[in-house]
């Protein structure tokens, strides 16, 4: 993805660029979504709507702007491994914000993935500090945006596909109305003034949407960000959680050797070094989770009854025994 997004970068404006992807990868979805709805006979009420916008608003507009702009100003090797921390930043946020109680395994992953991120920021030597704060800022606004997404889909029973496909059309219909402001002369007029913000002044929306660059859009919209999200969700329905974050430690380990053939990146000692460590962190995660899911497995809480339970039961069918004999007594011919 990371290495897609660069190439197409010299052609595309990054926020275009995000718009694009993300109305695509939402359409891509959302035939599953209505499916999945119908045979679950769910209908989209006014309410949910603003759910999406608030999930749109996290992923689209502020996660993934970051992401797509720490591309540009950054190597997409080292954006793809520290954008692969999201789940650690997911894990505090679900703690800070929901009070989920942190496994020991969970509280080992984050500390080891946090000592990746050190290693590879290196913050005594940093030499490109706007593009790793923008991948940071990504990760951790992506980790955020998990957690809503989340709360918010066991709140209104939608899954994930569901929730995806909304979050993706509703925020790049919010991104489009903010793009749209960008060409208002007088807001363009001010952008053009600072070197940074320059180039988000009247930013392109169709520009360069042409036969020459479809094959790379259709990839980056299609592939990726719709057939991506939906084959994770599926492998989610199929398996569980834990299987389908493997794309997240498969990802910080293939990314950087993609980047070094294809995009000709250097891969530094200390960001292999990082890489290791995140990997580290990310396989404790995932044998937390087989281990949670095994012992969810043999002992199913719906179908445990507990002590009080059963002697509460047995005091009632003795008292229930003891007033039929005393009704008995006092009514032989009964």
């Amino acid at each position: 993805m990371e290495i897609a997004l660069k190439d197409a970068g010299g052609a595309f404006n990054p926020i275009q660029l995000n718009l694009i992807r993300f109305y695509v990868g939402g359409l891509v979805l959302l035939p599953l979504a209505i499916h999945s709805n119908a045979k679950q006979k769910r209908h989209i009420q006014l309410r949910d709507w603003g759910l999406f916008a608030l999930t749109g608003f996290i992923c689209v507009i502020v996660s993934m702007s970051l992401y797509q702009l720490a591309i540009v100003y950054d190597e997409a090797s080292t954006v793809a491994v520290l954008f692969s921390c999201n789940p650690v930043f997911a894990l505090i946020f679900s703690y800070l914000l929901l009070h989920e109680h942190l496994g020991r395994a969970n509280l080992i992953a984050v500390v080891i993935s946090i000592v990746g991120l050190v290693i590879i920021v290196n913050p005594t030597h940093l030499s490109n500090p706007l593009g790793m704060s923008l991948a940071i800022g990504s990760a951790l606004t992506f980790g955020l945006y998990s957690i809503v997404s989340r709360y918010g889909s066991v709140k209104r029973h939608f899954n994930g596909i569901t929730m995806t496909a909304y979050t993706f059309l509703v925020g790049s219909t919010e991104l489009l109305a903010l793009v749209a402001i960008t060409h208002i002369p007088g807001v363009a007029k001010f952008m053009t003034q600072s070197s940074f913000l320059k180039q988000f002044s009247a930013i392109p929306i169709i520009q360069n949407v042409n036969f020459h660059y479809f094959w790379l859009l259709f990839f980056i919209g299609v592939c990726v960000t719709g057939g991506g999200f939906a084959f994770y969700f599926l492998a989610m329905e199929r398996s569980d959680v834990s299987t389908a974050s493997l794309v997240f430690f498969i990802k910080p380990a293939l990314a950087p050797v993609m980047a070094a053939i294809i995009l000709s990146e250097k891969i530094l000692p200390l960001t292999i070094a990082g890489i290791g460590v995140i990997l580290v962190g990310s396989v404790v995660t995932f044998m937390g989770n087989r281990v949670k899911v095994r012992r969810s497995d043999l002992t199913n809480p719906e179908e445990k009854i507990s002590a009080s339970k059963v002697q509460a039961n047995l005091k009632q069918e003795y008292d229930q025994t003891k007033t039929v004999g005393q009704l008995n007594q006092t009514n032989p011919n009964d």
